[in-house]
């Protein structure tokens, strides 16, 4: 089912493109074959799409310093970059901090964020093994996984994200 939404979601999007490019700007083109297939499928929350390899977080503390730090700052406090950690407690308050740690619901989500968009300035750069490096050290810094645990398409579907029940299902028909 959920490759099948992935399917239909692609195509919606990419006619939606394709329809929204404009010769009058110059922005913009249709992606080639080559470059639709390198893009991949969504990653589901229970796993479904994790490639093999595996990360640790000190592999991911090295990768970040080296690609993420000169955007998200050296301990993922932000910068020019979006701020990864802290905002804890936050949501329900007038100021929240929507960060990985307080906001994301799945640590799936986290791995095809990164593996995506990231570095900002080079995506799709990373390894999968970088990937789940990288992964594995912000899922750190916010106090959700310990020290010594490796990140692998097994253990990132079981990662208990603070806020995963902080989101209502949607029951329409039309959405499932």
């Amino acid at each position: 089912m959920w490759k099948v939404r992935s399917a239909l979601l692609v195509v919606v999007t990419t006619a939606a493109t394709l329809s929204a490019q404009s010769p009058r700007y110059g922005v913009g083109r249709p992606p080639t074959p080559e470059e639709f297939r390198e893009s991949g499928s969504a990653i589901a929350p229970d796993g479904t799409g994790l490639p093999p390899g595996s990360g640790t977080v000190a592999a991911g503390r090295e990768l970040f310093t080296a690609q993420c730090a000169r955007c998200h700052g050296p301990d993922g406090e932000g910068g020019v970059g979006a701020r990864l950690v802290g905002g804890q407690g936050t949501l329900a308050t007038p100021r929240p901090l929507k960060t990985v740690g307080s906001f994301w619901p799945y640590a799936t989500t986290l791995w095809d964020y990164i593996n995506r968009a990231m570095p900002f300035d080079k995506p799709g750069l990373l390894s999968p093994n970088e990937v789940y490096g990288a992964a594995a050290y912000v899922l750190r810094l916010n106090g959700i996984i310990a020290e010594g645990q490796v990140m692998d398409a097994m253990s990132l579907p079981k990662v208990r994200m603070p806020n995963r029940d902080g989101f209502v299902p949607d029951s329409r028909p039309d959405v499932r």
